[in-house]
This record gives structure tokens, sequence and C-alpha cells, in this order.
């Protein structure tokens, strides 16, 4: 973990703290990492899920794995549990893997995020301004108004 961080020219001390703060900062449970694991399979899942109206129980339950239980997210098992969690089926799920049923798909959008230079997520982009990682509501709401994005009445409709 500590070599990739260095290679992005980060601290991982810094890195980590600013993690901790940021999960803090908004009442979630955040843990030691020590390992980054491939998410492809995972992101796979994450496509199927969506199918199944459960994307969002599905990213939370990821999430909690990968920061809070530190679990390796590309193993089957790993997977099979995080969706049964997020109230899938989890034998669908390995058939969904074993299957490649979504891996195209992510594939596609890995490239097309390569295509535009996304290399971490979350990655959020107004024109030309990019905000790499994720950042308290204050940081987000500083970014949005420097991409000249004017505040509305709250009031206002959508």
């Amino acid at each position: 973990m500590d070599a990739i961080l260095t290679a992005r020219g980060l601290d991982p001390v810094q890195a980590q703290a600013g993690l901790e703060r940021a999960a803090a900062s908004c009442g979630v449970a955040f843990g030691k990492r020590t390992h980054t694991y491939n998410s492809r399979r995972a992101t796979e899942l994450g496509k199927w899920a969506e199918t199944k109206g459960k994307k969002e129980a599905f990213d939370a339950q990821v999430f909690h794995a990968v920061f809070v239980e530190q679990k390796n997210i590309a193993r089957e098992e790993v997977l099979s549990e995080i969706a049964h969690r997020a109230g899938l089926d989890p034998q669908e799920a390995l058939r969904v893997l074993k299957e490649g049923i979504f891996h195209h798909a992510v594939l596609r959008d890995w490239d097309e995020s390569a295509r535009c230079g996304v290399v971490a997520a979350p990655t959020f982009q107004i024109g030309p301004h990019r905000l790499v990682g994720a950042h308290p509501y204050a940081r987000l709401a500083a970014f949005v108004e420097k991409a000249g994005c004017q505040k509305r009445d709250s009031k206002e409709p959508v």
C-alpha cells in the first residue's frame, strides 16, 4: 500500500491520516489499510447489483469490507459474502463472476476512464477542474464553486 501511495507522490502516513479524518468527519468506520486489492471483479458485481436495484447496498458493503474489515475483494468467497450482506443471492453472484457477464462492460468503463485520465475513485470533474479522492463536504462545495457553478436557492425546484 505504501509503495502505491509513494509512487503517486503521496506520503503514506499523511494519506492514511487524511482518510481517517475524512471518515471521522462523516461518522464512518475506517481501519488501517495495509493492502490494496484488485477491484475489477467487485466492479463487475457492482454492475450486476445495479441491475437488481441493489447498487448502493452493494457499494456500501464493498466499502465496509475494504476500509473497515481489510478484506481481499479479489476473492470470490469474499465477494459472495458481500453480495449476501447487500441482499443479493450469493450463488448468483458467483455465477455472474464465473460467466464473466459484466466483464466486458467493466473493461469498457475502465478504458474510458483511462482515456479521460481518471486514475482513482472517486474523481469529480467539472470542465477542466478535477478533484480526486474522498473529501469532506466543505471541500466538495469549494470545488464546485471554483469550477464556476452558482449556488442555487434551496427553495428553487430542481
